[in-house]
């Protein structure tokens, strides 16, 4: 699988920033047909996006399509016409507001139908967004639903709206935290869903956050999100994606410290020792799959 720390969202019938997208340093690319997209102008969207898959190179980037929710009239229409028009190119569909496994159930029977109709090669997979009480309560069985999951995405601004939260932000995504509460106020949601997605052996994506131009307060964000175990972050404009890309990036001491694990564990186990010291500090095997993990991760990026 690729790399999915920066996960920019484009809107679809904005056709003028596909390329740029495209050309960007974002690993995921999200060509969007919801939130972004007025209502007027949803079936020129989905045209546009399947259009745009067709007319630029995606070889680079993982390039996936939000979809509308399902319980709307537009969803089942874009699942088709994208998954139909553009399977063979995408990497996943996005499927917004999911409440309950059914939805994965409902695009899983759909996918593997237009999959066996055109006979693609390759399998779409499915990204669900965890933006409601009930489907952050729902979050494990979601994630189970089908193999097709890669991963869940926390949508904090539909979140917060479900649970009734205050707003303390223009853009109710993420910023000015610190103003009304001590601390991650989505600590509990995010773990909550982290765990799901992991124990189904899925990723978890951070949502975005909303003031583009606070880099503190992004980078700030996506630290305490990627300490939690997200693998990477939703972005809403190109100037996020170096920040994102960065915190999500294990860094040169991460890897080093890593490698030293690494050669202990592997010194004490072709000795027969039972024990690990490294640097004066006793090292269990928890914290050596936590350093193959790293490690795997810094391979998969190309940094060693």
């Amino acid at each position: 699988m690729k790399p999915r720390r920066s996960n920019l969202s484009v809107p679809g019938h904005v056709i003028k920033m596909h390329p740029k997208a495209a050309e960007s340093a974002a690993d995921v690319v999200m060509l969007d047909l919801e939130d972004s997209v007025p209502v007027n102008q949803k079936e020129q969207a989905r045209a546009q996006v399947i259009e745009t898959l067709h007319q630029f190179d995606w070889s680079k980037k993982t390039v996936t399509v939000r979809i509308n929710s399902l319980d709307t009239p537009f969803g089942y229409r874009d699942l088709l016409e994208v998954a139909e028009g553009a399977g063979e190119i995408i990497d996943n569909i996005v499927i917004p507001k999911v409440n309950t496994e059914k939805d994965i159930h409902f695009a899983d029977c759909m996918l593997s139908g237009i999959e066996m109709s055109k006979g693609f090669t390759r399998t779409i997979g499915i990204e669900a967004s965890i933006e409601t009480a009930e489907g952050l309560l729902n979050a494990a069985k979601i994630a189970a639903a089908s193999p097709r999951i890669l991963s869940l995405v926390f949508g904090i601004a539909d979140y917060s709206a479900s649970v009734g939260a205050r707003l303390v932000s223009i853009s109710g995504h993420g910023e000015k935290e610190e103003d009304l509460y001590p601390g991650h106020r989505w600590h509990y949601p995010l773990s909550q869903m982290v765990m799901s997605a992991k124990a189904c052996g899925a990723l978890a994506i951070d949502a975005p956050y909303g003031n583009f131009k606070d880099e503190e307060g992004l980078r700030k964000a996506a630290v305490m999100t990627c300490a939690l175990g997200c693998d990477g972050k939703w972005a809403i404009h190109p100037s996020q994606i170096d920040v994102i890309n960065e915190v999500f990036t294990p860094s040169a001491e991460e890897i080093a410290l890593a490698q030293k694990v690494l050669a202990a564990n592997e010194e004490a186990t072709s000795s027969g020792k039972g024990a690990i010291a490294v640097e004066g500090r006793m090292v269990d095997q928890a914290t050596v799959r936590m350093a193959k993990q790293l490690y795997s991760r810094a391979q998969h990026l190309g940094l060693l």
